[in-house]
């Protein structure tokens, strides 16, 4: 396993495998980390720092020759190595560790390999191993120099919904030169691809789905402060902003001034705070701006415009003009492998089920609280609402900071998907308000559907024309619905219009 060229080296390590012990499970781990040094007859293995040496087989302190020289690994013998480890794996303890020694094997096949993997077959109890070790050896198979293994193996692969059997029955068509076992090849990854569809297709609407609850925290905001109060805020991207910023500092304070189990917790924190610093915003925006520009529509426009800038410049001289990170706690880190070739980020169904919660909380409060009513109230009608007592100018402050706060919610959100920059909000005002004109002015169930159809239709889109033509497609569709039917897809009926 030390000497010799290259494939006189994979086929000792091979054959080793099936006999082997600790003491060989012990040498293949200093091979992979370069502690042997080797002469012509005999391999020394280097202990610590390389002064002293003992033999692999007995264990024995030696004397290092003066002539031995280091072993060298090329990449080839480095992956052969790192399978061999992994392979030894398959008679841990650990269920785990046996299916992925067998996802190794299965990965890089070699025939010498075979007895190891009947010999763990025989042995294991595992219904989910045993089924990675079938595919294992058929995959082995089809390294095979017998035809009517290759042939065999063809068929075993046919069931696999696996990308990476796909690459191997591809890489092996590419080379073989039987007839009978092509066709049996061509068949399998035929199968296989049928069987890998719904994953792609499953994965597509996952996407548009993850995008469509993005946008619709996004634009929740400005369906109450477009939607309900008629203020068209061109600084709500900022709000935004001021949630992922919100979310990056409450990360920074936890790093610094609390012990690191409790990092894992800085998302639950920074949820309120988050919301609370883009209403503070919002609130100051309304009382000092917003409130002497009601009814006149551009000009609020061009106001929140100029405002929107002050905010970027704002965060650019407090945080530097650099996108800044925010990390995902332990438990929004990796995925659900639903399908082989379909993994669900755990970042994006904890965001949709957090749309989902702002979403029901939102309605609540319009529906059913006592704020909501005067929203509704003021809303409908200033004048009346006034007259029963409702103190409306304090009314609109509360709503403009909680649709500027749900925007912060948005933010926070958004920070564990995407890079947090000055920048963050101008990639979604556009999308916000084409949602919320959709869906309906004033109309959070609009709001709801136009945000996941803009989300599934841009994903599906994407699939077939590429990004920026989807983009486009949706926008045109957009202007031609919304020139026949200017009211959107849910309007307003009878006096309440």
């Amino acid at each position: 396993m030390a000497t010799g060229d290259t494939e006189a080296r994979i086929a000792a390590i091979n054959a080793a495998l099936p006999d082997a012990d600790e003491r060989t499970r012990a040498f293949l781990d200093a091979l992979a980390n370069d502690a042997v040094k080797a002469t012509e007859h005999a391999a020394y293995v280097m202990d610590g720092d390389g002064a002293q040496a003992h033999d692999p087989v007995t264990g024995a302190p030696v004397a290092l020759p003066v002539d031995a020289e280091d072993v060298i690994n090329n990449n080839a013998l480095r992956a052969v190595l790192d399978t061999a480890r992994a392979a030894l794996q398959l008679r841990s303890s650990d269920e785990a560790a046996r299916a992925a020694a067998a996802d190794a094997l299965m990965k890089d096949p070699a025939e010498a390999r075979l007895p190891l993997i009947e010999q763990a077959l025989a042995q294991e109890q595992s219904s989910r191993v045993r089924a990675r070790l079938e595919l294992a050896r058929a995959t082995t198979l089809l390294a095979s120099p017998d035809a009517a293994h290759r042939l065999q193996a063809a068929q075993l692969l046919q069931q696999a919904r696996d990308p990476d059997i796909k690459l191997l029955l591809n890489e092996q068509l590419g080379r073989e030169d039987d007839p009978k076992v092509k066709a049996a090849i061509a068949a399998a990854i035929a199968h296989i691809d049928a069987g890998l569809a719904w994953g792609e297709r499953l994965g597509v609407l996952f996407t548009g789905l993850s995008l469509g609850s993005i946008l619709l925290l996004a634009a929740l905001g400005l369906a109450i402060t477009y939607g309900l109060m008629g203020v068209i805020n061109m600084a709500h991207g900022e709000l935004i902003m001021v949630g992922a910023y919100a979310t990056y500092v409450v990360q920074a304070l936890f790093q610094r001034y609390l012990p690191a189990g409790a990092f894992d917790w800085y998302l639950v924190a920074a949820v309120p705070i988050a919301f609370g610093a883009a209403a503070l915003v919002g609130a100051v925006l309304e009382r000092g701006v917003i409130r002497f520009l009601y009814g006149r529509p551009l000009e609020t426009l061009l106001a929140t415009w100029g405002i929107s800038l002050m905010l970027i410049q704002a965060v650019r001289s407090l945080f530097g003009a650099q996108n800044v990170g925010v990390e995902n706690p332990a438990w929004m880190s990796g995925g659900w492998q639903a399908l082989p070739n379909l993994m669900l980020p755990y970042n994006r169904l904890v965001i949709i089920a957090f749309a989902a919660a702002v979403l029901a909380g939102v309605a609540f409060l319009i529906a059913r609280t006592r704020l909501g009513l005067f929203v509704r109230g003021v809303t409908q009608n200033r004048a009346m609402a006034a007259c029963m007592g409702v103190n409306t100018a304090r009314t609109d402050t509360y709503a403009f900071a909680l649709g500027s706060g749900i925007a912060g919610l948005a933010g926070c959100a958004l920070s564990q998907v995407g890079n947090v920059g000055p920048d963050l909000g101008q990639s979604y005002i556009v999308d916000s308000f084409m949602v919320v004109v959709l869906g309906g002015v004033g109309q959070l169930a609009g709001t709801v559907v136009a945000a996941l159809g803009l989300g599934l239709a841009n994903k599906l889109l994407e699939g077939w024309a590429g990004a920026v033509l989807a983009k486009i497609a949706v926008l045109v569709f957009i202007i031609v619905f919304i020139q026949k039917r200017p009211q959107g897809l849910f309007a307003l009926k009878g006096r309440e219009a």
